[in-house]
C-alpha cells in the first residue's frame, strides 16, 4: 500500500498473494467487482508463472491438469504447459493458470507432486496481465479490462435458466 501514496480513495486488495509470491495484483473500492473476480463460481483465471525443483513428469502434469487432492479437498482441473528445464540449476518452469483461490494452493499442488516451488509470480488474471509493469509500480485498468473481467458475471445476470436474454 505504500506504492500508492498518490491514491486518494482507499483501496483494497481483489483476492491475495502470499508474502512468498510476487506479481500481479488487483486493486479496487468496488466490493461487488471483488467477490466477481475471486469467487470461484465466476471461474476468473489466474495465470502463474512457476518456478520448481525438478523436472515435472507426463504424470505430473496430468495430476495438475485432472485436480490434485489436497486436505481440503480436490482442486478443479488446473491448464499447465512446462515452459523449460534448466539441467544446470533442475528448476522447471511451469505455466499454471487455475479458477479457485484457496489458500496457498498453487504451493501445496506442487508440494502434493514433491515439487517445491523456489518462485511462484502471478502473471495474469483474467486477460489483464503483467506485462511492461515493473516491479513495485501500478498503472489503472483499462475499461476493456475491467469489462472482460466482469464479462462473465455481466452475463449470467441478463439471462433467464433457458439461457434467452431478458429484454
Amino acid at each position: 500500500m505504500e506504492l500508492l501514496k498518490d491514491v486518494t480513495t482507499p483501496v483494497y486488495p481483489v483476492g491475495r498473494l502470499d508474502v512468498d509470491s510476487e506479481g500481479l495484483l488487483i486493486l479496487t473500492n468496488d466490493g461487488d467487482f471483488t467477490f466477481q473476480v475471486t469467487h470461484p463460481s465466476h471461474e476468473t483465471p489466474k495465470t502463474y508463472m512457476v518456478e520448481t525443483r525438478g523436472r515435472l513428469t507426463v504424470a505430473d502434469i496430468y495430476r495438475l491438469t485432472h485436480g490434485i487432492e489436497l486436505e481440503d479437498g480436490k482442486t478443479a482441473p488446473a491448464m499447465a504447459r512446462v515452459i523449460g528445464f534448466d539441467r544446470r540449476t533442475a528448476v522447471s518452469r511451469v505455466e499454471l493458470t487455475i479458477h479457485e483461490g484457496k489458500k496457498r494452493q498453487v504451493r501445496r499442488m506442487f508440494d502434493a507432486l514433491n515439487h517445491p516451488i523456489q518462485r511462484l509470480a502471478r502473471i495474469r488474471i483474467g486477460e489483464v496481465t503483467i506485462t511492461g509493469l515493473e516491479p513495485g509500480h501500478w498503472r489503472m485498468l483499462t475499461k476493456s479490462e475491467v469489462g472482460g473481467l466482469l464479462k462473465k458475471s455481466v452475463r449470467e445476470a441478463v439471462t433467464t435458466p433457458r439461457g434467452r436474454s431478458r429484454q
